[in-house]
């Protein structure tokens, strides 16, 4: 048998996961067993990260969603209630203020081609200004290279503004989000008013690495489905899904996907198989691959050196 202590933090997982994972049967398919796994004493002499990333494995290979996961953190944390979705928003909104909303560099690169490099993708409301200003800098450059090859996630609005940038106006069907607690579906089109203008009849670039994940992936999977974007370096994280966090004992955390990403355009997503470069490089050569095809391409529309 398994340790009480195991047998509780798994089974108050399971408890999380069944209740609010997008897909139910996979789900239900998940508890039967993990549970098995813990009947038969498999987490017995477990403890600490290496039981999360147990456990996280085997709840992958039921349900392959790199959003499902038991997370361990060295520093306790407070049993704070789980449905407080106020403190995680108020949380998020914190780092990526200390974070310059995820913008870590911007800069105009040989050929004119702007470049911007985007670690999080910041919140729509907060984050806005953040954005319309990188977007000014950038604003009259013959090509973009956005870099998302360390991006971590961030938030579906957000990733609906970025996206905006690059469209005429407000009336492209970007994606839909699908929430399993409501059964409703919200629709996210481009924006109507953005605080800086327009990225339109230039190409772009969306460099990306193994790494990038969630809300960045969002980003270029969007642009890359509608022909705004052509995508180089290297096939993505492959985490699709909006996620809750529940915090389990003071050092674990539970985080359960209770929402799915349904592109406007391929009626899917990218969950599992990440998304895929038209350009596939080595990450570390990405930016170079990207500032060259950038060059030209400037060179052949306007002469451009």
């Amino acid at each position: 048998m398994a340790t009480p202590g195991n047998t509780e933090i798994i089974s108050s997982a399971l408890d999380r996961i069944t209740a609010g994972y997008v897909f139910p049967l996979r789900a239900a398919e998940a508890d039967r067993a993990l549970r098995a796994r813990l009947a038969a004493g498999e987490y017995e002499e477990l403890s600490g990260a290496a039981l999360c990333e147990a456990v996280t494995e085997h709840l992958q290979q039921v349900c392959p969603d790199r959003h499902l996961r038991l997370l361990w953190q060295d520093e306790p944390r407070p049993l704070t209630a789980p449905a407080d979705e106020g403190a995680g928003r108020a949380a998020f909104l914190a780092l990526m203020r200390a974070e310059n909303h995820g913008i870590h560099r911007t800069e105009q690169l040989d050929g004119n081609i702007g470049y911007l490099d985007v670690r999080w993708i910041t919140d729509a409301g907060e984050g806005a200004h953040a954005i319309g200003a990188a977007m000014e800098l950038v604003a009259r450059t013959c090509a973009l290279l956005l870099d998302l090859r360390k991006c971590g996630g961030g938030s579906p609005a957000g990733a609906a503004m970025w996206c905006s940038y690059f469209f005429p106006d407000d009336e492209v069907h970007l994606n839909d989000i699908y929430e399993r607690s409501t059964d409703s579906t919200r629709q996210y089109w481009t924006l109507p008013y953005l605080p800086a203008p327009r990225y339109l009849e230039r190409p772009v670039y969306v460099l990306t690495s193994a790494t990038t994940f969630s809300g960045g992936e969002d980003v270029a999977y969007t642009l890359q489905a509608h022909g705004r974007a052509e995508v180089v370096g290297e096939t993505t994280r492959g985490g699709a899904h909006p996620t809750a966090r529940h915090p389990v004992t003071e050092h674990i955390t539970v985080t359960v996907p209770t929402a799915r990403t349904v592109n406007a355009v391929t009626g899917t997503n990218w969950e599992g198989v990440g998304v895929q470069p038209d350009r596939a490089v080595p990450a570390e050569k990405a930016l170079d691959a990207a500032h060259e095809a950038a060059r030209g391409e400037a060179r052949e529309r306007w002469g451009r050196r």
